[in-house]
C-alpha cells in the first residue's frame, strides 16, 4: 500500500517539477513601426498561474495608450491515448511611437509556479511618419496576400488629391519594381545576382507574371520562401512595404552589352470603394473594399560583359573565386590488372556546373575510363558554391612503381582578374605482380624455357621423292605474295586506326551522340522521379555537351552565335539550326513555365532527343 502511495507521490512530484521548469515569458513586438502609428507589444506566459506583471523599465520613445490587456487561452490534445493540456496568458500593451529612431522595449517579469520568470527585451526601428492620421498596427503597409485593405490606405488624409487606396489614382510611385544587379560590368561566366524588389503603398493580394527572357545568360533562380513578409523601408518621405519578389543568378555566355528586358507583372490591389456607404456595408453584410488590376513594369537593365583574357591551353572554363583542389589515390597499392581510383575534389564559388573535369596524366600502359562526377553544389547569391568530386578509374597492366603527376586546374579568378593554376600533390602507385601473368612475366618465362634442354623429336620422318621440289612453283609464289598482301592490308588498317585514334576531335565528334544519349538516359530517370531541377540541368548538359563535342567547341566558347556559325560550316540548314537553338532556349526556361511540370518535362525531353538525333543524321563525320 505504501509503495503505491509513494509511486503516485513521485508522479505528482514529477508533474509539478515539469510544470515548474516549463515556465517561460516571451515578448512579441514588431521589428518596425512608424511615428504616430499604433503598435501592440505582447508578453506571453505559457501558463495561467501568475501574479501581477511588472515592467523592468519604461517604453522609451513611445506613448502608452492602453495596457496591459489580459487574455488567456488553453488547449487539450489527445495523441495515442495520452492527454496533454496547455494554457497561456498574454499581456498586451498598445503604444504609439513619438519619434524616429531605434528603441529597446523593456523586459517584463512576474511570479509563476513559485518562481520569478523574466522575458527578454526587443528592439523596434521607428521610421518617420508618411503623413495622415494616427493608425493601428493592424495595417498592412502595402502587404502582400492580405485579405482586406490596409489601415494606412483607409485612413489617409481624405483631403489629399492623391489617394492610392481608392484605386483610381495608383500612380507609378505607389506601386513599382526596383530591378538591381550585384554588378554592372562583369567577365564572361562571372556570376551576377539579379533582384526584383517590389515597393508598395497599397495592399497587394496577388502578383503574377512571366519570368524575363534572358538571352545570352545561363540562368538559375534562387528559391525564396513561399510566404514572404513585407518590411518597411523609407523612400523619400514615405514608408513603403517592400519584399524581394524574385532573385536569379546569371552567368553570361558571351561578351558585349547584354540587356535584361523589362517585364510586366499583373497585381491585384485591394482598395477602398469610396462610393460604398459604411452603414449599408455593415447592415447588408457587404464590403467597402474591392480589387483593382494593376500592371506593374519591372524596368530593363543593361550589363556590360567583358571577354576573358587570352585563355591558357589548360583553362578549365571555371570563373569564380576561392577554388581549391585535393586528390587521393584509393588504394595506393594494387596488383597488376586490378583497378585503382584517383579521387579529385574541387571546391570553390563560381560557375561550378559549367566547368570541364581536370585531366589526369596516367602512365602510358594504364587502361583509363571516363571520370564519374559527384556534385554537392548549392546556389547562393555569389553563384554556385560547394564541392565537385571526380573519380578517375584506371587499370595498371604491369607490376612496378609508378609516379603520377599532380592534377592541375586552371581557372579565372574574379577577385584578382587573372588566371590561376592550382594543383594536387603528386601520387605514387605500387603495383605488385598479379595472379594472372602480365606480358612482362610471360617474356621472362620464355627466356628461361629457351635456355633449357630441348626434347629430342621421335617418330618417323617425312620422305620426299626426287622431283617434288616446291621451289618456283605456283604454290611457292603464292606463299610469298599472299602474306605480303595481307601484311600490306594490315599496315594500312593499323595506320588508319592510329590516325583516327590520334585525332581526339574526330573521336569526340563520333562519340558525341552516345555521350548525349547517356545523359538523356539519366534525365529520363530524373523525369520519372519527378526531380525537376536535376532533370533540367541534365538535359541542358546533354545539349551543351553534344554541340561541344560534335562541333569541337570549348565550353567557355559555347554560345548560340558560335553554335549557329559552326552548324552552318557543317552544312546544317537554317531550319535545323533554329530547331536546336529553340530547344536550348526552352530548356533554360522550362522549369519556370506555367502549367503541369510533368507535361513540360516530357515535352522538353522529347524535343531534346529529336533535336540531337536530327543533327546526328545531318552532320556526317
Amino acid at each position: 500500500m505504501m509503495s503505491r502511495k509513494r509511486f503516485l507521490l513521485a508522479i505528482l512530484l514529477l508533474l509539478y517539477t515539469g510544470t515548474f521548469l516549463a515556465q517561460k515569458l516571451t515578448i512579441n513586438a514588431p521589428s518596425q513601426a512608424e511615428v504616430g502609428r499604433q503598435i501592440r507589444v505582447s508578453y506571453i506566459l505559457n501558463n495561467s498561474d501568475f501574479d501581477r506583471i511588472q515592467l523592468e523599465g519604461d517604453f522609451e520613445g513611445f506613448e502608452l495608450l492602453y495596457g496591459p490587456a489580459l487574455s488567456t487561452s488553453s488547449s487539450v490534445s489527445i495523441i495515442n491515448g495520452h492527454t496533454t493540456q496547455s494554457s497561456s496568458t498574454t499581456f498586451t500593451y498598445t503604444l504609439t511611437p513619438k519619434k524616429a529612431g531605434t528603441f529597446t522595449l523593456p523586459a517584463a517579469s512576474l511570479n509563476s509556479g513559485g518562481k520569478k520568470v523574466k522575458s527578454s527585451t526587443a528592439k523596434v526601428e521607428v521610421l518617420p511618419s508618411s503623413g495622415g492620421a494616427s493608425q493601428s498596427s493592424g495595417g498592412n503597409y502595402g502587404g502582400y496576400g492580405g485579405s482586406s485593405a490596409s489601415s494606412s490606405a483607409k485612413q489617409q488624409n481624405s483631403n489629399s488629391l492623391h489617394d492610392p487606396s481608392s484605386g483610381e489614382h495608383i500612380g507609378p510611385k505607389d506601386l513599382y519594381f526596383a530591378v538591381t544587379t550585384s554588378k554592372k560590368r562583369v567577365f564572361e561566366q562571372e556570376a551576377i545576382l539579379l533582384t526584383y524588389k517590389l515597393y508598395s503603398l497599397v495592399t497587394v493580394d496577388q502578383l503574377a507574371g512571366e519570368i524575363p527572357q534572358l538571352d545570352g545568360f545561363h540562368t538559375q533562380e534562387i528559391e525564396l520562401p513561399q510566404q514572404r513578409s513585407f518590411t518597411m523601408e523609407r523612400v523619400g518621405n514615405k514608408n513603403y512595404g517592400t519584399v524581394v519578389w524574385r532573385q536569379y543568378v546569371l552567368f553570361p555566355q558571351k561578351s558585349g552589352k547584354l540587356v535584361i528586358p523589362a517585364v510586366d507583372y499583373e497585381a491585384d490591389v485591394v482598395t477602398v470603394d469610396q462610393s460604398t456607404d459604411p452603414f449599408d456595408a455593415f447592415f447588408s453584410g457587404g464590403s467597402m473594399s474591392r480589387r483593382v488590376k494593376k500592371i506593374v513594369r519591372a524596368p530593363s537593365v543593361e550589363i556590360v560583359v567583358d571577354p576573358l583574357p587570352e585563355k591558357p591551353a589548360n583553362f578549365s572554363g571555371a570563373v569564380g573565386k576561392g577554388f581549391s583542389i585535393s586528390g587521393k589515390l584509393i588504394p595506393g597499392k594494387v596488383e597488376a590488372n586490378d583497378a585503382t581510383t584517383l579521387s579529385v575534389t574541387l571546391k570553390g564559388v563560381g560557375n561550378l556546373k559549367l566547368i570541364n573535369a581536370p585531366t589526369v596524366q596516367w602512365p602510358a600502359d594504364f587502361e583509363q575510363y571516363d571520370p564519374k562526377t559527384n556534385q554537392d553544389v548549392n546556389l547562393s547569391t555569389s553563384g554556385n558554391s560547394g564541392t565537385i568530386t571526380y573519380e578517375y578509374v584506371a587499370v595498371p597492366r604491369h607490376e612496378g612503381t609508378y609516379n603520377i603527376s599532380p592534377v592541375e586546374f586552371c581557372y579565372f579568378d574574379t577577385e584578382s582578374q587573372q588566371y590561376r593554376t592550382i594543383k594536387t600533390n603528386p601520387f605514387t602507385l605500387e603495383v605488385a605482380k598479379g595472379s594472372g601473368k602480365s606480358s612482362a612475366s610471360r617474356q621472362a618465362d620464355l627466356q628461361e624455357i629457351g635456355s633449357d634442354i630441348r626434347y629430342i623429336k621421335s617418330g618417323s620422318a617425312d620422305v620426299r621423292k626426287p622431283g617434288d621440289d616446291m621451289f618456283a612453283s605456283l604454290t611457292h609464289i603464292l606463299c610469298y605474295v599472299i602474306p605480303a598482301l595481307l601484311c600490306l592490308v594490315v599496315v594500312l588498317l593499323l595506320r588508319k586506326r592510329s590516325d583516327a585514334m590520334g585525332n581526339v576531335t574526330l573521336q569526340r565528334g563520333r562519340k558525341a551522340g552516345k555521350a548525349a544519349a547517356k545523359r538523356l538516359k539519366v534525365a529520363a530517370k530524373l523525369l520519372n522521379a519527378g526531380k525537376a531541377d536535376a532533370f533540367y540541368d541534365e538535359v541542358l548538359h546533354a545539349l551543351w555537351g553534344y554541340v561541344s563535342d560534335k562541333l569541337n567547341l570549348p565550353v567557355q566558347d559555347l554560345n548560340k552565335d558560335n553554335i549557329s556559325d559552326r552548324l552552318k560550316e557543317h552544312g546544317v540548314d537554317d531550319a535545323s539550326t533554329q530547331q536546336f537553338l529553340s530547344v536550348l532556349t526552352s530548356c533554360e526556361f522550362a522549369r519556370f513555365a506555367p502549367g503541369d511540370p510533368a507535361t513540360n518535362m516530357e515535352k522538353l525531353f522529347d524535343s531534346a532527343t529529336n533535336a540531337i538525333d536530327h543533327l546526328d543524321e545531318v552532320i556526317k563525320k
